[in-house]
């Protein structure tokens, strides 16, 4: 089981910075921030833009895998996107990965101004945003029509530097959203006490198997911290990625440790935990 850490973009490029570089040498197999305006309680609080700081991110570090988890719906149009995934894949040498999701019903939903979208919106959206999306980093120039979305010759020149192009995790929890994800992802994404279940994984197989996908070849990552958390001590992690890796999931996500909630924890119960199950990388010359 590959293992990952979500970085929240709350603190200065100053702090930032250091636990990027710390992930990555404690030998996470890939790192994560949030793609949010605003979160819940920390709304109030610093709170910096997932692309910019995942452009900083990519010029510390060269061997961990970067993404956003996962990328809001709310805000952001394919077009423009599907330029700064491009840009970011290229800043990396390759090592991004597009988390994708429908978006919610929190602060983001109306930051710019309009009302929020019911859940079958957001679904029919997401629909539209991921197919065109898909299109925009495979093809060198696209035009869309869409409902939602529109492209003219929008252009995606050089491309991804992984090809055809970067991959997709989309977050998904019905069948709807699974079936994209079984279309268009390398990886489904689901959170600790919503979908993490035997339920939902055999759900994703029939969908797998009903568009003619072999369930095997897509990974399977759950983001961890919200039900319980895990960074109360090693057992406690210990307990959770025993519990996860029996149901069959792929790729396991824990938070950095925060002072106070939410995900509240220490270093040193992250250090134990990549000292058990991680292998430590020398920190890159230049990084």
């Amino acid at each position: 089981m590959r293992l990952g850490v979500v970085i929240l973009p709350d603190a200065p490029w100053a702090v930032a910075r250091e636990r990027w570089r710390k992930a990555e040498s404690l030998g996470f197999d890939h790192a994560w921030t949030y793609d949010h305006l605003t979160w819940r309680s920390l709304r109030d609080g610093p709170w910096f833009g997932a692309v910019p700081t995942l452009a900083a991110a990519a010029s510390v570090t060269v061997r961990i895998r970067l993404g956003t988890l996962v990328a809001s719906l709310n805000f952001r149009h394919p077009v423009p996107f599907a330029k700064e995934l491009m840009s970011l894949d290229d800043l990396s040498a390759g090592r991004i990965v597009a988390g994708l999701g429908a978006g919610g019903g929190g602060f983001d939903a109306t930051a710019l101004g309009s009302e929020a979208w019911s859940a079958s919106q957001r679904g029919a959206r997401f629909e539209e945003f991921v197919t065109l999306l898909d299109q925009l980093l495979r093809e060198r120039a696209t035009t869309h029509r869409g409902v939602y979305y529109s492209a003219n010759e929008a252009r995606a020149i050089p491309g991804c530097v992984q090809r055809p192009r970067l991959p997709f995790a989309i977050a998904a929890t019905g069948p709807r959203g699974m079936r994209l994800a079984a279309r268009f992802a390398e990886t489904w994404v689901t959170v600790d006490g919503r979908g993490a279940d035997e339920a939902h994984l055999a759900r994703l197989d029939e969908v797998c198997v009903a568009t003619g996908r072999d369930p095997r070849s897509l990974g399977r990552l759950v983001l961890i911290g919200f039900a319980e958390n895990p960074l109360r001590s090693l057992d406690a992690f210990a307990r959770v990625r025993a519990r996860y890796a029996a149901l069959g999931f792929t790729d396991l996500v824990l938070h950095w440790p925060r002072a106070r909630e939410p995900f509240q924890g220490t270093e040193e119960v992250l250090e134990q935990i990549a000292d058990r199950w991680l292998e430590r990388v020398p920190p890159a010359h230049g990084a």
